[in-house]
C-alpha cells in the first residue's frame, strides 16, 4: 500500500511507456512506471527492430475492403481475420472501412508523416542523451517487388514519400538490387531503397537501455497490475495487486490492454490487436546488409544482433484466441524461397499483440472524462518507430505547452 501521491505514474513499461517516462523525467518530472509483467516477452522486445520513419501510409487505404473476403478464405495470408473472430471484429472493420475513404486516408497520411518526423528528430536526441548510438543500425531498407506490375502499383506510395520529403532511390533491375543486397531470388525485379530507415540492433536491448537510463536518473519501475482507477478530488488513484498508488497525472500506455484501463473511467475505444508472428534464426543464417520488406507478402527480414528475424503479417484476432504458429512457418518458408542462401533450423517462434485502432493512428490525448489521465496507445505495428515522438507529445500534454504538431488527428474523442 502506498499513501504518498506521485507526480506522474506511467502505466506500461513497453517502449511507449518507458520512452514517455524518460522524456518526462528529462523535463524535470518525478515519474514512477507500473507494469503488469506477466512474464511473457513484450511486443516491444520481440518486434522487427525497425524505426520505420518512411512508412507513412495507414493500413486503411482506399479500396482495401475489396480484399476483405480473401482475408477469411486465406488464414495464412498477409492480412487475415480468423473466421471464429469475424463477427466480434465486424464493428471495428466497419470503422476501418470508413477510415479508408480518400479524404480520411489523406488526413491520416499527413498525421502519420508529422508524427514520424517528430519521432525521428526526438529519437536522435535520445540516442545522443543516453549514449545509445551503439544500439542503432543505419543501413536503410529495401522494399522488393515481383515484376513490373507490382512495382507500378507501388509508385503512388513513393510519390507520397516524395511529397513529404522522404529520400529514396528506385531500382529497376535485379542487378541494381544486388548492389544493395546480394543473394535475393531474381524474381524480385524492382525495389525502392530508403536510406533514412533505421533499425535497433535489438529491440529488447534498446528497451533495456532506456529503462536503465530512466532508473539511473532516479526513476522507478514497479511490478503491479492496475485493476481499478478512481478519480479522486486531489489525485488519480490506482489499485490492484494488493497495492494502491496515487498521482497528480496518470499516463495510460499499456499496449493492447489499454482500452481495458480506459474503460475503468468510462472511456470506450475500438482497440484491436494486430497479432504479429516471427521466427528468429541463429547467428550466421544469412549475410543481411539492409532491412528487407516484402510488401506483396506482408513480412520483413531483419537483423537482430547477429541473428535473423523473419516476421510480420497482420492477424486481427483479439487477445484470447490461441496463436496459430503456422503463420510464422509460412513466412519462414517464403523467406527461404526469396533468400535461397538462408540457413538455420526452424528457430524460435513468437506471437505478440500490437494495439491497433481502425484509422491506424494512436490516441495521444487527455481523457474526455478527466484531464489528469493521458492516453498514449494504439500504434499498431509502429510502436517502436513512433515511441520517441509520442513521448514528446505526452510531455507537452503534461506540461500544457504547445506541441510541435497538430494533435487533432490523435484526439481521444474521435471515435
Amino acid at each position: 500500500m502506498r499513501d504518498e501521491t506521485q507526480d506522474i505514474i506511467v502505466v506500461g513499461a513497453g517502449i511507449i511507456g518507458i520512452s514517455a517516462a524518460l522524456r518526462l523525467q528529462s523535463s524535470g518530472r518525478s515519474v514512477r512506471v507500473l507494469d503488469r509483467n506477466d512474464g511473457k516477452q513484450k511486443a516491444s522486445e520481440m518486434n522487427a527492430g525497425a524505426f520505420a520513419f518512411t512508412d507513412i501510409e495507414p493500413l486503411a487505404t482506399p479500396g482495401i475492403m475489396r480484399k476483405a473476403p480473401k482475408w477469411l478464405l486465406d488464414p495464412l495470408g498477409p492480412l487475415s481475420v480468423p473466421p471464429r473472430y469475424a463477427m466480434q471484429i465486424a464493428p471495428w472493420l466497419l470503422r476501418f472501412w470508413r477510415a479508408s475513404r480518400p479524404d480520411r486516408y489523406r488526413a491520416a497520411v499527413k498525421a502519420q508523416a508529422d508524427l514520424m518526423a517528430t519521432a525521428h528528430g526526438v529519437l536522435e536526441e535520445i540516442v545522443r542523451e543516453t549514449a545509445g548510438e551503439h544500439l542503432v543500425r543505419r543501413e536503410g531498407q529495401l522494399q522488393l517487388y515481383e515484376g513490373e506490375a507490382e512495382y507500378r502499383a507501388s509508385l503512388p506510395s513513393w510519390d507520397l514519400r516524395r511529397a513529404h520529403g522522404i529520400d529514396f532511390e528506385l531500382l529497376e533491375t535485379p542487378d541494381a538490387i544486388a548492389a544493395f543486397q546480394p543473394g535475393l531470388d531474381r524474381r524480385f525485379t524492382h525495389a525502392g531503397f530508403t536510406p533514412g530507415w533505421m533499425n535497433s540492433v535489438d529491440p529488447a536491448l534498446w528497451l533495456k537501455h532506456l529503462t536503465d537510463a530512466f532508473i539511473a536518473r532516479g526513476g522507478y519501475v514497479e511490478t503491479g497490475e492496475v485493476k481499478a482507477i478512481n478519480l479522486e478530488e486531489t489525485a488519480v488513484a490506482l489499485s490492484g495487486s494488493g497495492s494502491e498508488w496515487r498521482a497528480g497525472q496518470v499516463i495510460i500506455c499499456a499496449g493492447a490492454w489499454s482500452h481495458h484501463l480506459a474503460g475503468m473511467i468510462g472511456d470506450r475505444y475500438p482497440l484491436e490487436t494486430e497479432r504479429g508472428y516471427n521466427t528468429t534464426l541463429g547467428a550466421g543464417a544469412f549475410d543481411l546488409r539492409t532491412h528487407l520488406t516484402f510488401p506483396g507478402h506482408g513480412f520483413v527480414v531483419t537483423r537482430i544482433a547477429d541473428s535473423i528475424r523473419v516476421g510480420g503479417a497482420v492477424e486481427l484476432g483479439g487477445l484470447s484466441l490461441p496463436p496459430d504458429y503456422r503463420r510464422a512457418g509460412t513466412l519462414l518458408k517464403k523467406a527461404r524461397q526469396f533468400l535461397p542462401g538462408l540457413s538455420g533450423e526452424d528457430g524460435h517462434q513468437w506471437m505478440g499483440y500490437r494495439p491497433s485502432l481502425p484509422d491506424s493512428l494512436p490516441v495521444i490525448d487527455r481523457s474526455p472524462q478527466d484531464r489528469r489521465v493521458i492516453y498514449a496507445f494504439g500504434h499498431g505495428h509502429l510502436g517502436l518507430t513512433q515511441s520517441a515522438g509520442t513521448a514528446e507529445l505526452v510531455t507537452h500534454l503534461v506540461d500544457d505547452t504547445a506541441p510541435p504538431i497538430d494533435l487533432k488527428p490523435f484526439a481521444a474523442h474521435r471515435f
